[in-house]
């Protein structure tokens, strides 16, 4: 580009509009000419004073500015920003224009079609054809959505009245923005999903299932799902540019106030995101802690998802918010910023080397429990399986325990022991054993959960003997039993015997039903809330002690 025309385009900053007005036609003329010169699209961008804040040689798409840039952002009103575009063809503006628009929330995106053949002679000085100009705007209801006007002439725009639009619109914003907050107080998200070359797609389509199910368990209400299919995750933003713009369009016209995706995020990308994006956005982990803050309810529960949320957190500190810089090395990355960041970070350290100490004492205290129950020669039998498997209704029907049960995932999270009479493998004789419930697994379960809550897993590597619960019903069973026994193989100490024990028969067909049979001869099939083969399950867990007894004691 000539440097003469790179002083065109920057006196335009220079130009002060009227606030009440989209433009003036000296000003449209301008921009045209400028455009016309180069030969290239021109994109101006105009706040609510007047003031030219951005131009930029480009589409409204290759202009756009980033939202963390926007003076105003906010699902309830426009972002205060209105973009007058010069385009080389004689059509109204295309998708990508009204895009750009709809992730900006510009008050209005002004389009100005030229010939680009030539020049007029108009007031003694050069000017581009101007052929029509196009106004469009979003509209909120219901969705968030855009109105085009057909070609108007430049007089007739420039007498619009401007902020007479942008008032009325953000006052329909508001008022949907508060019925909304008004019919549901819960966030509305947007889950992302990301299948690689790794993921089958029957996989990929129970993960995202799946996180659907953390998302409601969570309070969070799912709008939508957008997913893409990549040879590896994008290392800065883990989907293509492509798909970034589009996750962000959907978010805008959805009214999504948060970005689920279904893999952890390392901090960099959940940055990147944001930036591009403009609104919030976690990842699997993030909903799962967030579940297990929501069910804690002893002092212990609570005190493991605080050690969890705080390992999970600590890494994800640096260039969070604009209070905290990078830390980093050279000009530029001193100051409040390194010293509130650090504080930060050593206040974190302090309470997690505090919260591991009191999980210590806590593994401490179940050690010396579990020594007294086995000096009483009372064996012990662990509950395990995949979250929503049924695990504390079976605990409820067979000790006539109290443990609370819904159709959640990770409902419950505190171990429950009680007292159960089996009958003996040998003698037939009422023998006692201790039944506990364990907190639900589930496929990849968080690292800093499994660190956690490591108290509360060696009741399963300390018992006895193993009951595995397997949800019958869920399409993806045989996916739930390997993601359990992979979870049992990674704990320090190999766990005693398990009897397997398939739990919800009464809502299977008799095809999954005869399949689980015939895969699985020994295990057990049990309806626990319609109390169907629990007989058979006592004497199975009898005969389980025993086996149990024989091999360990």
């Amino acid at each position: 580009m000539k440097t003469s025309q790179l002083k065109q385009l920057q006196r335009l900053y220079h130009q002060r509009l009227p606030g009440d007005r989209f433009t003036t036609p000296e000003f449209a003329q301008r921009i045209a000419s400028v455009s016309t010169e180069i030969d290239e699209p021109v994109c101006v961008y105009i706040n609510r004073r007047g003031q030219v804040i951005r131009v930029g040689v480009g589409t409204p798409g290759q202009t756009r500015i980033p939202p963390v840039e926007l003076p105003r952002y906010g699902a309830e009103r426009l972002s205060g920003i209105r973009c007058v575009a010069t385009q080389l063809s004689l059509e109204p503006p295309n998708k990508a224009a009204l895009n750009a628009m709809a992730m900006q929330r510009l008050d209005a995106l002004v389009t100005i079609t030229l010939t680009g053949s030539g020049f007029e002679r108009r007031g003694g000085g050069a000017t581009g054809y101007i052929r029509a100009v196009y106004l469009a705007h979003l509209v909120p209801h219901p969705e968030i959505t855009w109105t085009v006007s057909p070609g108007l002439s430049l007089d007739l725009l420039a007498n619009q009245d401007f902020l007479e639009l942008v008032e009325g619109l953000e006052a329909e914003f508001q008022r949907e923005f508060v019925a909304r907050q008004v019919d549901q107080d819960h966030d509305r998200v947007l889950i992302v999903g990301l299948m690689t070359d790794a993921d089958s797609p029957q996989r990929f389509k129970d993960g995202l299932a799946e996180l659907a199910r953390l998302v409601e368990t969570a309070g969070g209400d799912v709008l939508q799902t957008v997913s893409q299919k990549r040879a590896r995750p994008h290392p800065q933003t883990v989907v293509g540019a492509g798909k970034v713009q589009e996750i962000a369009l959907a978010a805008q016209t959805s009214g999504a106030n948060l970005i689920v995706f279904d893999r952890d995020l390392s901090p960099a990308q959940v940055r990147n995101l944001e930036a591009q994006i403009g609104i919030r956005v976690i990842d699997r982990t993030e909903v799962i802690l967030d579940i297990f803050a929501q069910r804690a309810r002893s002092g212990a529960g609570k005190l493991q998802v605080e050690l969890a949320q705080l390992e999970y957190m600590l890494p994800r500190l640096t260039g969070r918010g604009q209070a905290m810089s990078r830390l980093g090395g050279g000009i530029g990355t001193r100051g409040p910023g390194e010293t509130k960041l650090e504080t930060e970070r050593r206040a974190i350290q302090r309470r997690i080397s505090r919260l591991q100490q009191e999980v210590n004492q806590l593994q401490a205290h179940r050690a010396r429990m579990r020594q007294k129950r086995q000096h009483q020669e009372v064996p012990s039998i662990a509950v395990v399986g995949y979250t929503n498997a049924g695990k504390s209704t079976l605990l409820n029907v067979l000790t006539n325990a109290e443990v609370y049960t819904a159709d959640q995932l990770f409902a419950t999270l505190d171990p429950t022991t009680r007292r159960l009479v089996v009958p003996d493998a040998i003698t037939r004789s009422p023998r006692p054993v201790l039944l506990t419930d364990t907190v639900g697994f589930i496929h990849e379960l968080p690292p800093s959960l499994m660190d956690a809550f490591r108290a509360t897993l060696e009741e399963v590597t300390e018992a006895d003997a193993l009951v595995h619960v397997v949800d019958l019903s869920h399409p993806a069973w045989q996916s739930h039993i390997r993601a359990v026994m992979g979870i049992l193989a990674q704990m320090p100490i190999t766990p005693g015997p398990a009897l397997l024990v398939f739990n919800k028969i009464d809502q299977v067909d008799g095809d999954r039903l005869s399949q689980a049979q015939e895969e699985h001869p020994n295990a057990v099939f049990v309806s626990a809330s319609d109390r169907l083969g629990l007989e058979t399950l006592r004497h199975q867990l009898g005969q389980l002690v025993h086996y149990a007894l024989g091999e360990h004691r």
